[in-house]
């Protein structure tokens, strides 16, 4: 005779089914149109928690790790919504206890929960016989459960007994399983997105440096409430951003700040034939013509050697006045306007 079970109450198997080897657990529900509840069972160790993910048996794992437990949906018959099987003898000395659980499928998505569940019930049948030992009929839920505990058997010496449980989740399937210590139904935690990083400026480009030539420095940025040197060939260009070995046609060679453009110009061109073109001034187009040494050649500026002796003493005594102007006074812009045919 089957033992009808209130909320929490439990019978002994041994007693009410002496010699039970089978058991089969079956669970039925009433619903509502669009419901779908599924069946599952976790085997549990003395803390409680499942040993691992394939300890919990459900529709996606028809199986305990033993095979002591077995899903068998609704194939067993009868009014049962879905079964599940237990081989007593053969549940490993580890598993206290095996619960029992029902939840709704996608309930947050559907909208639905066990207010709409009515004449739940869970009970255990003896397998060979089909004798049922014990039935609990699972009072209805308040209206927020969307999964629920029915029942669970558990050891009580050699013995096995069968409790009543009836307690309801408002978290669904993924409360029970926080519970019970299953990670196969926990979403994926969410890696924190990297943190931007800041764009890095881009370096001012490097002018090609020719060989033997002096290297370019770059200029430091100046400090708050300074003004930006321009440069040094034409204002217009902007700040003069890059340092740069400058030898002029009639001076001293000196170290000047030029933009990137005309430094890059004074680096890959022989000096001092690397003075940028002025605006309004026509550029003489060189003609190749011969020249016989120590003469002045035809059709352009061409000096014998005298004159380049005499001009490049000139030129020591100018370009010591141009350092003596720079360096009295900064403001100072030198314009060197040259009618020789090496503007470029």
């Amino acid at each position: 005779m089957s033992v009808a079970l209130t909320k929490g109450g439990n019978v002994s198997l041994g007693k009410q089914a002496p010699g039970l080897r089978v058991a089969r657990v079956g669970l039925g529900w009433t619903a509502a149109p669009g419901y779908d509840l599924d069946a599952s069972a976790l085997l549990c160790g003395a803390d409680g928690k499942v040993a691992s993910d394939q300890h919990f048996v459900f529709f996606n794992n028809l199986r305990s790790p033993d095979g002591s437990v077995r899903h068998l949906g609704g194939s067993g018959g009868g009014a049962d919504q879905e079964q599940i099987e237990i081989r007593l003898a053969e549940v490993p000395a580890e598993v206290a206890k095996i619960v029992f659980a029902v939840a709704i499928y996608d309930p947050a998505q559907r909208r639905q929960d066990f207010g709409q569940v009515r004449g739940a019930y869970v009970r255990v049948v003896d397998q060979d016989g089909g004798a049922e030992v014990a039935r609990y009929d699972v009072a209805p839920g308040a209206g927020r459960e969307t999964a629920m505990v029915f029942g669970e058997l558990y050891r009580h010496g050699a013995d096995w007994k069968f409790r009543a449980v009836g307690q309801g989740y408002a978290a669904g399937l993924a409360g029970i399983a926080t519970d019970f210590g299953v990670d196969v139904l926990q979403p994926a935690p969410v890696a924190p997105a990297p943190p931007i990083a800041p764009p890095v400026p881009a370096a001012p480009p490097v002018a090609p440096v020719m060989p033997g030539a002096a290297p370019v420095v770059p200029m430091n940025q100046p400090g708050p409430g300074s003004s930006p040197v321009t440069c040094f060939f034409d204002p217009s260009h902007g700040a003069g951003t890059t340092a740069v070995l400058w030898s002029p046609q009639w001076g001293v060679p000196r170290q000047i700040e030029a933009c990137v453009a005309c430094a890059q110009r004074v680096q890959t061109n022989v000096p001092p034939f690397y003075t940028p073109a002025q605006a309004g001034y026509p550029q003489p187009v060189q003609q190749a013509q011969p020249q016989v040494p120590g003469q002045q050649a035809q059709g352009g500026r061409r000096f014998g050697t005298g004159a380049l002796i005499g001009a490049g003493a000139a030129g020591l005594v100018g370009g010591a006045l141009l350092n003596e102007a720079f360096d009295d006074d900064p403001q100072v812009v030198v314009n060197n306007y040259y009618e020789d045919d090496g503007f470029f």
